[in-house]
């Protein structure tokens, strides 16, 4: 069994993004939660293996440490060809961290002399242009992610943003010489490397333009980026186009389902999410303070969710805030023991409600997606059809769980309702 690739990533939702753009672009792909042992076990014959880490916004030697033994059990006891380091395409981190020190960490592991900085993922609006990242056309520090909760984006120039937290120096490889071609971004790539520089940050207008940038990617022991040059990556294996014009995969069966929503994230699109379905389907914000005092709190909230989940259409837990609410919630307990609290009772949740026989979950956020399929302990994936570019199904064979993990800022108004829909609820 030769496996091309071996992703490590560094939330949950961001891992199901790339396994289900590289799955839709015809690799087979297993996703697997948490970093893996020598008592892990891969079954099948598969082109790409996805670790999923929980390592976006932890201590930045924990994100370090996790990601070096994903990376030692992806190279030397699966034999993967190629590292790929998965971050979000809006490039979540702060000015310490973690994709810089991760980045390094890796690099030096590999001992490779360049990396690429690619987080391109065109087809849901993230563009790269002169270095600077856009979501749906708006540079990122105006794009919403200024009020991102755990790494407020100010700044969109990615060639500032991997320097402020990295030990080395980038520059661009620019649309010119992408659209040039293969042999063009290789001639850059080795200038850069003879000026010693270490990050070569990619721009990209248009899904296909990450395909020349994925063709000079196979000679580099190291990639960094988005799920878009992972799906890049696939597509030239395999000769399929990178968006098929009939998506594939298993959905859940609409035979038994029992579902429920979490949202965490405070995107702007999720906003515009819980919003709409709030129209639709019983929803109920979390209490902050509940959260936090109350240890009865969470069996209320599962409570709630037995006697709604009898209407129809999931019922819908959210932390979803706008951004002034969000910075007040912030101000009133403080951002860590907010976050903390929550996590927890969505968790404690979780736990009760699998004990109730729930086995579809929708989630939204990858801090609480993470922590929602921790507490169910699942330990594998397979992954489904896509709900929406970046989404798909995913499919939990120990226990028979089916899960959505959406990022934040994917998907479009009626995600919740669409993820359904699916089932035929």
């Amino acid at each position: 069994m030769t496996i091309k690739l071996g992703v490590i990533a560094d939330d949950f939702t961001g891992a199901t993004d790339i396994a289900g753009f590289m799955v839709q672009s015809g690799w087979r792909v297993i996703q697997l939660l948490d970093t893996p042992d020598e008592n892990t076990v891969i079954s099948q014959d598969i082109d790409a293996i996805v670790i999923s880490l929980k390592s976006r916004s932890c201590p930045v030697d924990e994100a370090v440490n996790s990601a070096l033994k994903s990376c030692r059990w992806l190279h030397q006891k699966a034999g993967c060809q190629q590292i790929f380091f998965k971050y979000c395409s809006t490039f979540d981190s702060t000015n310490k961290g973690n994709i810089g020190p991760v980045t390094d960490a890796l690099m030096d592991a590999l001992k490779a002399d360049i990396t690429l900085i690619s987080p391109a993922l065109p087809i849901n609006g993230r563009t790269v242009i002169h270095g600077h990242l856009f979501v749906n056309g708006q540079l990122l520090n105006e794009s919403g992610m200024q009020h991102h909760p755990i790494t407020p984006m100010t700044d969109a120039n990615l060639i500032r943003l991997i320097e402020q937290q990295a030990q080395g120096k980038a520059d661009l490889v620019d649309l010119i010489c992408i659209h040039q071609g293969e042999q063009a971004i290789r001639d850059r790539l080795h200038h850069l490397q003879q000026q010693g520089i270490r990050y070569a940050v990619t721009d990209a207008m248009t899904m296909n333009d990450l395909l020349p940038t994925a063709r000079a990617a196979l000679e580099l022991k190291l990639v960094t980026g988005g799920s878009g040059l992972g799906a890049a990556l696939a597509s030239i294996d395999t000769g399929k186009p990178l968006i098929p014009r009939q998506p594939e995969g298993a959905t859940p069966p609409a035979q038994n389902r029992r579902t429920v929503i979490f949202s965490g994230s405070c995107s702007a699109m999720t906003n515009h999410q819980v919003a709409q379905y709030q129209k639709l389907a019983p929803a109920k914000a979390l209490n902050i303070g509940s959260c936090i005092n109350d240890p009865q709190y969470a069996k209320q909230l599962v409570t709630w969710i037995i006697q709604q989940s009898e209407n129809g259409l999931a019922p819908m837990l959210y932390t979803t805030q706008p951004p002034e609410i969000l910075q007040k919630i912030q101000q009133q307990y403080g951002a860590t023991i907010a976050s903390e609290a929550i996590e927890n009772t969505f968790s404690d949740v979780v736990k009760s409600l699998h004990q109730q026989g729930f086995n579809t979950f929708i989630i939204a956020g990858g801090e609480t997606a993470g922590k929602i399929v921790q507490s169910l302990n699942i330990r594998q994936f397979s992954i489904g059809a896509p709900i929406a570019p970046g989404v798909p199904w995913v499919h939990d064979l120990q226990h028979n769980y089916w899960l959505a993990l959406k990022s934040g800022n994917f998907g479009d108004t009626d995600f919740f309702l669409r993820a359904q829909e699916i089932f035929h609820v």
